[in-house]
């Protein structure tokens, strides 16, 4: 594993959730071989874990919102091994993180990411219904060390309470208990449990290096209680896009190869809805890296090679591998940007930039999505797409999604929408342009190719007709207690008027979409006669973060706290023990990997210093061989320096034998333990390949594509296919030849052939069948 740390990403690619996983497992074992008195290894891997994750700790600085790129689920895969290692660093080496700016913060990224009703989570990016580890673990370890106000516990508490036991959203059978045992360590009891300061009320936060807004987390499941999530931002989150363009931390980032995104999804510029804590816009969980799998837009027809010609989405699609694209070319640059977001009066406003995400060369100016919250049951998005000059496209798609229940068709005097059945309800979408065209969408239900563990998801696609320069299309989201009598939309260069009107409100929703200078105003909204203004001041700005001054110094600093540790180790060794048969192997143990032999002069020689060691204690009488193993009391300094050369070597050794290797395959890289997430037992009606369509033309239909098989899955076609011919060529050969042989042998003989080529045949189609090769 310590030779592995040199050649796999993990050692190498920080903030990764791999990479606190591993160092830990390798850290815990070295603590164990330290006890065990194997100074050298324990040395050489504890060395080696806090080299890779100081350096994390000190890039976490950079992460000024608490929040993890990876997203909900992942990050509890990181923290899960992160906060151990805090933990045992500062019990044995006594290097203190509790104070980390970054772990201050983490709290907000837990409550704040929480659905109403405590069951689920924002699942940007991979993910499942909440969270792969934890969360009560880290939680109740945030308490105790670092905000010791009782909230943790409390969190804990209510997700405990509120856990599925049956159905999507369970713990998966490989984590259920992964992490009782530091749950136990680390609760404190003394914290009496004590609920955030504005628990029930519904707050709008910004997770500033991630690009998400939410609004009303960590709720009961109560009717009037909304969840709202906005997603846009940088690749990789602010911190690390910033550290890779800007060229911060030159002495250990070098570009995109220190840093791993592909668990992230093209999904700049896409939302979430739960009104009463219903998800009813929904992310699609751990799939493919597609953008039409995401809340989002894509256009057509295609500048460039595509997944699914001649629909063209954002560019860290990779069609040919599970994971996103974003080391190389037009990927590596991809960002959305939070323009403005603001709550007033129950009322919340929140506009994205998307167009950084698209090719260049499809020529959009702006891709503008608005989300006004007008009601907690009543959600208004306009989309806005602005074309420069010369842009080849002439249709845009945009897609809603939910995972667990299907859409069906909907039409009221000519406005076309959607609906999901619920138990409380029904949950309803309509859309119309800004001219009041409204186009029949295209309902449908996709299964996820074989090897996530995910059966797939139900979907919307809304296809509209741009016009140049500017297109509005606009949407419109209700719940099951809100009944909306009428619905127009109308608009120019400049705005875009949106007027609803429910059995109880009426609403104006005045949207400011231009670019122009002196405009001051991005929307008013006027609810019955209260008039709400969203101005400049909900302006989200973006500051740049300065990176950690001498931060390899830190680093070096952290790593002269271990150094005494095993120093002290040794002199402990040596003083107790006597000359005897466990003296003899505790001798061997710490010269293992040493340039001297373990030979009776040498252990002899450690037998003194121990001697020695005693008599300095309390033995007050030194005999001659107390002085002559006086020369040898520095030798345990001598020793420990053997240690260091030994550690260098070995280190020099590990890295030549990584360059010398082979490139790991990223596939293999990236390869995860899925059986770990259980899969939900969602039906899907109506399964279609993927389609986008407008009514009254031809409907492109494109399967989802299956991810590349793997080698092993090509190597079993190709033996699949020989057995078939040499089994073809057997049975000639018997029927043509052998039929009439008047030797009963060579019969036998051919038929034992034939019984066994059938059996391999048979075990090659399973296998086969098994990875749908």
């Amino acid at each position: 594993m310590y030779e592995t740390s040199y050649r796999r990403g993990w050692g190498f690619q920080y903030l990764h959730n791999h990479q606190p996983t591993n160092c830990v497992a390798l850290l815990a074992g070295s603590l164990v071989m330290m006890n065990q008195g194997y100074l050298q290894e324990s040395y050489t891997w504890t060395k080696q874990v806090l080299s890779i994750m100081e350096k994390s700790i000190v890039l976490l600085n950079d992460v000024t919102d608490g929040s993890l790129y990876e997203g909900v689920a992942y990050g509890s895969y990181t923290t899960r091994s992160l906060f151990q290692y805090i933990f045992l660093v500062q019990r044995h080496f006594d290097i203190n993180h509790l104070n980390h700016p970054w772990l201050k913060q983490h709290f907000a990224f837990m409550y704040r990411t929480v659905l109403p009703g405590f069951q689920r989570t924002v699942a940007i990016a991979d993910s499942n219904y909440n969270w792969f580890y934890g969360p009560e673990s880290q939680l109740v370890f945030l308490d105790k060390f670092v905000m010791r106000n009782g909230s943790g516990n409390w969190l804990a508490e209510q997700i405990r309470k509120n856990r599925v036991v049956e159905g999507p959203g369970t713990p998966a059978k490989g984590q259920r208990w992964s992490t009782l045992h530091t749950e136990f360590l680390w609760y404190d009891a003394t914290l009496k449990s004590s609920p955030p300061p504005d628990f029930g009320i519904p707050r709008l936060h910004y997770f500033e290096d991630w690009g998400v807004v939410t609004y009303g987390s960590a709720l009961p499941a109560e009717i009037n209680r909304p969840f709202l999530s906005f997603k846009s931002g940088k690749l990789g989150g602010r911190a690390i896009y910033d550290i890779v363009h800007q060229n911060k931390y030159t002495d250990w980032i070098k570009g995109w190869r220190n840093f791993n995104a592909g668990h992230e999804h093209p999904d700049q510029n896409s939302f979430t809805f739960a009104p009463n804590g219903v998800p009813f816009i929904t992310e699609a969980l751990y799939g493919p890296k597609y953008t039409f799998l995401n809340n989002a837009l894509m256009f057509s027809p295609a500048v460039s090679k595509t997944c699914f010609a001649p629909w063209e989405g954002q560019i860290t699609e990779d069609c040919s591998s599970k994971w996103l694209k974003y080391k190389y070319g037009l990927a590596a640059n991809c960002q959305g940007k939070v323009v403005a977001a603001a709550e007033k009066s129950g009322v919340v406003f929140i506009r994205g930039e998307g167009a950084g995400a698209y090719s260049p060369d499809l020529k959009i100016k702006n891709i503008q999505r608005n989300l006004v919250l007008l009601h907690p049951q009543l959600l208004l998005l306009v989309d806005q797409i602005h074309l420069e000059h010369g842009s080849p496209i002439e249709t845009a798609a945009s897609f809603f999604h939910n995972v667990d229940m299907p859409f069906e068709e909907a039409s009221i005097d000519g406005v076309h929408g959607a609906f999901l059945k619920h138990r409380d309800g029904l949950y309803k979408m309509f859309w119309m342009d800004d001219t009041g065209q409204s186009e029949k969408a295209v309902i449908a239900s996709i299964p996820y190719p074989h090897g996530y563990p995910y059966n797939g998801t139900n979907y919307v696609n809304v296809t509209t007709r741009l016009r140049k320069p500017v297109t509005r299309a606009v949407y419109l989201f209700i719940g099951p207690s809100v009944d909306v009598e009428s619905f127009t939309v109308s608009g120019d260069f400049q705005q875009v008027d949106v007027f609803l009107a429910t059995s109880e409100h009426a609403y104006a929703a005045y949207l400011f979409t231009g670019e122009t200078p002196s405009q001051s105003i991005y929307a008013e909204v006027n609810a019955d006669r209260q008039k709400i203004l969203f101005d400049k001041t909900s302006t989200i700005t973006h500051p740049p973060v300065e990176p950690v001054k001498d931060y390899a110094r830190i680093v070096d600093q952290k790593l002269q706290h271990f150094k005494p540790v095993f120093q002290q180790m040794e002199k402990h060794i040596l003083s107790n023990v006597g000359n005897t048969d466990s003296f003899r192997k505790m001798a061997e143990r710490l010269l293992r990997f040493s340039d001297k032999r373990n030979t009776e002069e040498a252990i002899e020689k450690l037998f003194d210093i121990s001697q020695q060691h005693q008599k300095q204690q309390g033995k007050v009488k030194k005999s001659r061989k107390g002085a002559r193993g006086s020369k040898f009391i520095d030798a345990n300094a001598d020793l420990f320096a053997q240690i260091e050369v030994n550690e260098q070597k070995t280190r020099q050794k590990a890295i030549a034998m990584a360059m010398g290797e082979q490139p790991i395959n990223e596939e293999e890289e990236m390869k995860d333990l899925l059986d770990f997430v259980d899969v939900p037992n969602v039906k899907h009606k109506n399964i279609a390949s993927f389609r986008i369509g407008r009514q009254g033309s031809a409907q492109m239909e494109t399967p989802a594509r299956s991810i590349v098989p793997s080698m092993s899955a090509s190597y079993t076609r190709l033996f699949l296919i020989l057995n078939i011919v040499i089994f073809i060529i057997l049975l000639v050969l018997q029927v043509t030849r052998f039929q009439k042989a008047k030797r009963l042998n060579g019969q036998r003989s051919l038929y034992a052939i034939l019984l066994a080529d059938c059996c391999i045949l048979l075990w090659l189609y399973s296998s086969c069948s098994q990875s749908r090769c």
